[in-house]
């Protein structure tokens, strides 16, 4: 390495550097011959950081990310268990979804999908987004990843795609492990509706099919508020939580009949508008209300995620 005098000057190059650069420079791992003429580190490539595939499997190897996918796979086995200790008639054709959970394999998947689209499923997606950022702020790494340098838009990216595909995988993950369970246990028959339709095994599996990329777009609110909150905090716990709160408090908000129409306007109104593929004449008008609110949600945080993360001093 060349020698440097004191005002920061390559003397066999005649390139001036700051000196405060080359501190950053030799915190990333770069060396004052790799500086080219214009102060940038020769062959930096901002596309060639934080790789998507390298962050992937950095988060599937996290013991949380672990623990969470043991416990969806764990669910329908849960399940299964307690409907063969409390059912004396695993066959019933009338009732609630809930009641004709053992009819068929389709019908399994279906009470799985709602029991846990209440707390479970928007919990899991607050906690790979709400933790994404605020965890490597809590670990003090934020401000070296960002010293490397990756840029800001970009570490965000990288971050929410990943924290998107792990809950893709999660949210998909469950229905398939349930109805390989419902098939063994309660074989590949029609699907029920609580009103008598039924519908065939085949066209049961489009509607399962259609209403898991339902629950996948409708939670992505969930998402972005837990991204939003995620940039704004360095405390995972406090993004996951606020997160999780909000869904519950919009839960509970929109079983206030008083409200009327304004319950429209939450964000968990349209929930379980899925369920509504099980029927021999589907309704789309609230799953396409679903999905608009949903997307004007995610949306909205998304970008205030994007410009808080933007504009906001990195200390830790």
């Amino acid at each position: 390495m060349s020698d440097i005098d004191e005002s920061g000057a390559r003397a066999d190059k005649g390139v001036h550097t700051d000196p405060a650069a080359l501190d950053d420079l030799t915190a990333a791992g770069s060396t004052v011959d790799e500086v080219g003429p214009d102060g940038a580190v020769a062959g930096y490539r901002a596309s060639r950081t934080l790789r998507l595939g390298v962050e992937l499997r950095r988060q599937l190897r996290r013991r949380r990310t672990q623990l969470v996918l043991a416990l969806v796979v764990s669910l329908p086995f849960i399940l299964v268990a307690a409907f063969e200790i409390g059912d004396a008639n695993p066959n019933r054709r009338s009732g609630a979804f809930i009641d004709l959970a053992t009819a068929s394999a389709p019908n399994f998947v279906v009470v799985a999908m709602f029991i846990s689209g209440s707390f479970l499923l928007p919990m899991i997606v607050a906690l790979y987004f709400g933790d994404t950022v605020a965890s490597e702020a809590s670990w003090s790494s934020l401000k070296y990843l960002l010293a490397i340098p990756v840029p800001r838009h970009r570490l965000l990216r990288q971050k929410a795609l990943t924290s998107a595909l792990l809950s893709g995988l999660t949210l998909v993950l469950l229905p398939l492990v349930a109805l390989g369970i419902g098939v063994v246990w309660y074989g590949a028959g029609e699907a029920i509706s609580p009103t008598g339709d039924s519908v065939s095994f085949g066209r049961s599996l489009i509607a399962l099919a259609l209403g898991t990329g339902y629950i996948i777009i409708q939670l992505s609110w969930v998402a972005a508020l837990g991204l939003l909150l995620s940039v704004s905090t360095d405390t995972p716990l406090g993004a996951v939580g606020g997160t999780v709160l909000v869904s519950i408090l919009s839960q509970m908000l929109d079983q206030i009949t008083a409200l009327g129409e304004l319950r429209d306007f939450l964000p968990t109104h349209f929930s379980f508008a899925w369920m509504d593929l099980i029927a021999t004449d589907v309704d789309w008008s609230d799953m396409a209300s679903g999905v608009l609110s949903a997307v004007l949600y995610a949306t909205v945080f998304g970008l205030l995620a994007a410009r808080r993360f933007a504009t906001k001093d990195i200390t830790s």
